[in-house]
């Protein structure tokens, strides 16, 4: 029996994982994929927006020879902090399950079960794409990802979404001279695209050089093509490849499964802010999914600082517990 199980590897839950180590707390982190695996599946020529000191977890420096951290930078960085503390990560092991049994808790998982007193939560959100519900969604040539431009040389790509990652998805093929056709439901492009980002793309798509498509909705992707209706006209455009990059969502269903109850139109769990635990009694939650659908709000850079709050409210329930 461990006082916390943590599920999630990413840096909010890496974080949690220090702070219960200095504090001399027995855990573990139990993790589905690979380590940081949100910062993995990143492109791969990603440059973050923050200075690396606001990326930092465990007072553990983040020293780069530029002004902002890439992908590559960061996923070096967490590994390295894994090694320093020694923490214990279980890798390829999802879990499956959480059941309360007499107040603890039985952690069902690929590799086995856990025993806790307490759990947190810091699954993220990016494992979890949003989805059209059109037909064609799932053919081989779609992806909710992108990753680099070589594999979309001499293709026709439709992106779906005029967020960040579609807009810099878009301009990186762009200059690989692959035809580029970008498709969005709104009018504009997203209000969140970088600022130094936005003339870029606006010049692209004023030449051209970029196909958009406004005010536009897909009805159906084919294996060569995507059929879309913008301003009630309907066109079927050219594509070897489908990118649709309309965002992503916390494992709603997982929580819920262990009694947490989520706001309907916020989908915010229901949670004590200066604690971190659900209404479900020692179940924490911690990083992005605290925001419920606005995930957007809380990065990296914010979501570490919940470690150590959700940490110091579970060694203080335990100190209670043993008196």
């Amino acid at each position: 029996m461990i006082d916390v199980a943590i599920v999630g590897a990413g840096p909010v839950g890496l974080a949690c994982a220090i702070e219960a180590k200095k504090h001399g707390l027995s855990y573990v982190v139990l993790e589905k994929s690979l380590l940081t695996n949100s910062v993995y599946c990143f492109p791969q020529n990603m440059t973050f927006y923050s200075t690396p000191e606001l990326l930092e977890i465990g007072d553990i420096p983040f020293i780069i020879s530029g002004e902002k951290p890439k992908r590559v930078d960061a996923l070096k960085y967490y590994w390295r902090v894994t090694q320093h503390y020694q923490l214990d990560v279980k890798l390829d092991t999802k879990v499956e399950t959480i059941n309360n049994i007499d107040g603890e808790f039985s952690l069902q998982t690929s590799s086995g079960v856990y025993q806790s007193k307490a759990v947190i939560i810091a699954t993220g959100f990016y494992d979890n794409p949003n989805y059209l519900g059109v037909p064609g969604e799932y053919l081989p040539h779609v992806s909710h990802y992108y990753s680099d431009p070589h594999k979309y040389v001499k293709k026709k790509v439709a992106i779906i979404g005029a967020n960040n990652s579609a807009v810099e998805a878009g301009l990186e093929l762009y200059r690989y001279n692959v035809e580029v056709t970008l498709i969005h439901r709104g009018s504009e492009l997203s209000r969140g695209v970088k600022k130094w980002v936005v003339p870029d793309i606006q010049n692209r798509l004023k030449r051209n050089e970029i196909k958009g498509i406004f005010n536009a909705t897909v009805q159906e992707i084919k294996s060569k093509s995507i059929v879309v209706n913008s301003n009630d006209k309907t066109e079927e455009i050219p594509a070897d490849a489908v990118l649709a990059l309309i965002g992503y969502q916390p494992h709603f269903d997982f929580m819920r499964n262990m009694g947490i109850n989520i706001n309907d139109q916020t989908l915010v769990p229901d949670f004590d802010p200066d604690t971190g635990e659900t209404n479900v009694e020692d179940i924490y939650i911690a990083g992005a999914i605290q925001a419920g659908a606005n995930a957007n709000k809380i990065f990296i850079e914010n979501g570490r600082l919940h470690a150590p709050v959700i940490i110091n409210a579970i060694k203080n329930k335990l100190i209670v517990e043993q008196k």
